[in-house]
């Protein structure tokens, strides 16, 4: 669970995801105030005219190659199996259908584990790797990323009756507290450099091989914390607020990108599909959809 130009590239990259929502729930708030005629009509022209304008935009051309992507399925709302239709689907899963459409590309989807993932991507098993990759120097040495497409940042999930601890520094003083996490991730690297004491092998830390997992446990009370992305915390709460809270202050930034085998010509036309996505309000708009209207479980 996990990271990372053309236009205006960087320039995304530099916002939380946390503001952009922001910005947008409080555009939402004024347009309620107008019409609904007019509200409507700025709906109709958003979903007609703005796919539009993508398509006519100079994009490269993918001619119809097939493009295997793998996936987790393990970090909602990003990409998991929706539990009652049991299809796969989420943020990653539309932007990816997006950027196929775009560029033309076939896009045929796999599935692996997270440990399994970035060795897979480097040895060119894989075309793209997806599953909220942070984009990290160390993982550079090893995989190509795209542009960054999404920032989040770190909040600490426990469960909905916890008293012990409302932060990390009370968290870190509690001497059998546990915090659940998957190897290698940006949460388990957190929980080590941000909320304990650095080192890596410390028993606290219980290892699983999903974020699904880690959260399960937690819910079972096998451990106390387990860190996640703002974003998809907020969903976990949103779906069971008897159960899970979020505490504490943000630990952090991070950026999310898709990852390739060095050296991969996939990276630069999915790289202008992505610009093209955040300058014609197209990220925003899955932004709502996945953070702000989908409830995880209904």
């Amino acid at each position: 669970m996990n990271k990372p130009s053309p236009v205006n590239t960087s320039q995304y990259a530099s916002e939380s995801l946390t503001a952009s929502l922001s910005r947008l729930m409080l555009r939402g708030i004024r347009t309620m105030s107008c019409k609904l005629a007019a509200a409507a009509l700025i709906t109709s022209l958003s979903a007609c005219l703005l796919p539009g304008i993508a398509s006519a935009a100079e994009l490269p051309d993918l001619e119809g190659r097939e493009v295997v992507v793998v996936t987790e399925n393990a970090y909602p709302p990003l990409q998991f199996v929706d539990p009652k239709s049991g299809d796969a689907i989420g943020w990653e899963y539309d932007a990816m259908r997006e950027l196929a459409r775009r560029l033309n590309f076939t896009l045929v989807i796999e599935n692996s584990s997270w440990d399994a993932m970035i060795p897979a991507i480097s040895e060119a098993q894989y075309d793209i790797g997806m599953t909220g990759i942070t984009i990290r120097d160390d993982r550079k040495e090893m995989v190509d990323f795209s542009a960054p497409y999404m920032r989040s940042e770190m909040f600490m999930l426990v469960r909905a009756d916890e008293e012990r601890f409302s932060n990390a520094e009370q968290f870190a003083a509690l001497e059998d507290g546990l915090v659940g996490a998957q190897a290698g991730t940006t949460p388990f690297y957190t929980a080590v450099y941000e909320v304990l004491d650095g080192n890596e092998q410390n028993p606290r830390i219980k290892l699983f091989e999903t974020f699904g997992a880690s959260v399960q446990a937690l819910r079972s009370n096998d451990v106390d914390l387990v860190l996640t992305d703002g974003t998809a915390g907020k969903g976990y709460v949103s779906a069971n607020s008897d159960t899970f809270k979020l505490v504490g202050e943000a630990m952090g930034s991070e950026d999310f990108g898709f990852i390739f085998p060095k050296g991969s010509e996939l990276v630069e036309p999915i790289n202008a599909g992505i610009a093209s996505m955040q300058e014609d309000g197209t990220m925003d708009r899955l932004n709502v959809t996945w953070f702000l209207e989908y409830k995880l479980g209904e």
